[in-house]
């Protein structure tokens, strides 16, 4: 026992200390801060093998619309590679004159090279020279190739440089920060490699399986490399507040639209309509056979509307000086590594916490899986967060597979709009992505999901929704429901800081000092009981000598053996159910203060006696009108009146009964 507590002392003595490291560490989040200045280089495969896999060479619109989207005061660099690595285009700060280069010589992007050298190409493109540092904290690589590497006829030979790649050319851009963003043209390319590549570093992997596929897979690398400001497109109409400088309305055109006759307008907030051969003086409209591309400078504030069919993906990019800040969104999040969405909005380049802005914005966070599923979750709540930053994390998600991440903020003047992709994995090993972590989701999901989510009965029993969250992906036409898919993470950080006002590190101290109350309490009793079992035997003798015609099985070694019940049942009496189906000394120890458990061992046959007791036990009717498979299934209600534990004896300190009072048998 001394043991016991000397242990208890040492955990509650360290308690505070690890509960105040937990709740530290839990409180570390992202910091958000505006973004510095991207740089992108753009890695281009030339080799033979294009004129089959892009036979309309669409890596030329491609390479122009990453040109065009990419944001003022960017650097970025564009290579072609096969046999040889060529700089396309220089490095350099991306302003207007790159911009025309780039677009310019991206007619030059063609399939006549011989092999396919992708280690000297990601060489070339991060050699140290460029930005006249070796660091790569803040640089993206963008890479497309249709192939394997392809250095030689000697397979030996291209073996060796593939492990190269994967070894000590991959540690180095991983040491100097560098992330790749990789893009496979075709099933032919080495997909393992390319999956590698960007896993190592962080970054995103896409596979196009067509050439039309090639100008959104390069969107999507863009975009994780560099989340632009992007204001929300409701139907066919987006609204543009006075803070915006400058917006890009990218139209993609829709699958079944031909490009030779699509009709496209743009009709501005006082009813003019500009199309690609009729611009206003501040508008650029460019037109690639994939998309539409409209800047306009210097935009009416207000309501804007495009006329004519907006393939997926087409968006509203900004420029302006209010922007909505979201902290990064890795590629890839599993339930033990989970996404932390942080959100805030700044001004020019201080953070906004000023409530009477922050309270009138909306703040909305939606989920898309690949097969269309959606789910969406409100962050701000009635208050605004006193900070300014609204917080969220996303852990758990019905089921494996690449999801969009779409936050759009919308208040009474303005609104701005975040987009990501990112893919929920299961550590290796896991059977079906449902049968765990949706669990922690299902209960609370009732407004979403309708169907799964009804089992709400039990929100503990997490388990036991889970086939029901499975069985969603499966449907593919129920909603994906986010909002209790963060809730179960939160609420073990949330609810102790709340849940009275205190520091979690003294709550948990007060409830470990009233465990050593209760472990010293429970040490006093024993030795006392202990104590008391040394005087109890002489009693016990003593009266087993008056019972000679009960015969000498009371005494001897049984003793030892009810002296231990005892303190039990005086202590505790809910262990006594155990020893009342034994309650035969009534008659025979009346006044002499014997032992409940002295009687328990003496006499089996004076049973006429516990008989009279049990008939006001007989209330308990059900027992007997229940059926014999309803009596199993409530085994200890029926069979146990806890009741009774009411009517025990009263006893005196040494846990002996009271001369007046008999112990009361009425167990069966």
């Amino acid at each position: 026992m001394r043991r016991l507590l000397n242990c208890l002392f040492v955990v509650l003595v360290s308690l505070p200390f690890a509960v105040s490291a937990q709740q530290a560490s839990s409180q570390q989040a992202p910091v958000l801060e505006l973004p510095a200045n991207a740089d992108i280089r753009i890695i281009v495969d030339i080799s033979g093998s294009m004129k089959a896999n892009d036979p309309d060479n669409l890596r030329q619109p491609a390479v122009r619309l990453l040109a065009r989207m990419l944001p003022e005061g960017a650097s970025a660099g564009v290579w072609t590679f096969g046999q040889y690595v060529n700089m396309l285009v220089p490095h350099g700060e991306v302003n207007d004159g790159w911009r025309a280069q780039a677009v310019e010589r991206s007619g030059q992007i063609n399939s006549v090279a011989l092999r396919t050298n992708l280690g000297e190409a990601l060489r070339v493109a991060s050699d140290r020279y460029l930005a006249g540092s070796g660091e790569l904290d803040n640089t993206d690589f963008i890479l497309l190739t249709d192939g394997k590497v392809d250095i030689a006829d000697d397979a030996d030979a291209n073996e060796k440089e593939r492990e190269r790649i994967l070894g000590s050319l991959l540690d180095d851009l991983q040491g100097r920060g560098a992330t790749i963003h990789t893009v496979a043209l075709s099933d032919e390319a080495d997909l393992e490699l390319l999956e590698t590549l960007a896993a190592e570093t962080g970054g995103s992997y896409s596979l196009a399986r067509s050439a039309e596929a090639l100008t959104r897979a390069f969107l999507k690398a863009l975009n994780t490399a560099v989340p632009q400001q992007q204001i929300p497109i409701e139907g066919n109409g987006f609204t543009v507040d006075e803070g915006v400088e400058e917006f890009t309305a990218l139209i993609f055109r829709a699958d079944e639209e031909p490009a030779a006759t699509r009709e496209l307008g743009l009709v501005s907030p006082g009813g003019e309509e500009a199309t690609a051969d009729s611009v206003a003086d501040n508008t650029r409209w460019v037109r690639e056979t994939e998309y539409d591309l409209i800047t306009v400078t210097a935009p009416a504030a207000g309501k804007w509307r495009i006329n004519g069919e907006l393939g997926e993906g087409s968006r509203v990019t900004v420029v302006s000086d209010l922007r909505m800040v979201v902290s990064p969104v890795p590629p890839t999040f599993t339930a033990s590594e989970p996404i932390a969405v942080r959100i805030a909005f700044f001004e020019d380049d201080k953070k906004i916490d000023n409530p009477d802005f922050l309270g009138v914005i909306d703040v909305r966070l939606t989920l898309t899986s690949d097969d269309d599923r959606s789910g969406t979750k409100t962050l701000s709540g009635d208050e605004p967060p006193e900070d300014g930053v609204y917080t969220d994390d996303i852990a758990r998600l019905p089921d494996e597979g690449e999801y969009e991440i779409d936050i759009v903020a919308d208040g009474q003047t303005f609104s701005r709009r975040f987009s990501a992709v990112t893919r929920f994995v299961l550590p290796e090993g896991e059977e079906a992505p449902g049968t765990t972590q949706p669990a922690d989701t299902s209960p609370e999901a009732a407004p979403g999901p309708a169907p799964q989510p009804e089992p709400e009965p039990a929100p503990e029993p997490e388990p036991e929704p889970e086939p029901e969250v499975a069985e969603e992906p499966a449907v593919g036409e129920s909603p994906i429901d986010i909002s209790q898919v963060e809730e179960a993470e939160s609420q073990p950080v949330v609810e102790p800081e709340d849940s009275a006002g205190l520091p979690l590190w003294i709550i948990a101290a007060a409830g470990g000092l009233g465990i050593l109350v209760i472990a010293g309490v429970a040490f006093l009793v024993m030795r006392r009981k202990k104590s008391e079992a040394t005087e109890e035997p002489p009693v016990i003798a003593a009266e087993e000598q008056g019972e000679e015609e009960e015969g000498e099985e009371a005494r001897g070694e049984e003793h030892p053996e009810v002296e231990e019940e005892i303190p039990v049942a005086v202590a505790e009496p809910e262990p006594e159910p155990e020893s009342e189906p034994e309650p035969e000394p009534v008659e025979e120890v009346p006044e002499d203060g014997i032992p409940v458990a002295d009687a328990e061992v003496e006499e089996p046959e004076p049973e006429p006696e516990p008989e009279p007791e049990p008939e006001p036990e007989p209330e308990q009717k059900s027992e007997d009108e229940l059926p014999e498979d309803e009596e199993d299934d409530e085994f200890g209600l029926e069979d146990f009146d806890l009741s009774e534990f009411d009517d025990l004896p009263d006893t005196d300190e040494k846990g002996l009964l009271d001369d007046d009072e008999e112990p009361d048998n009425g167990k069966k």
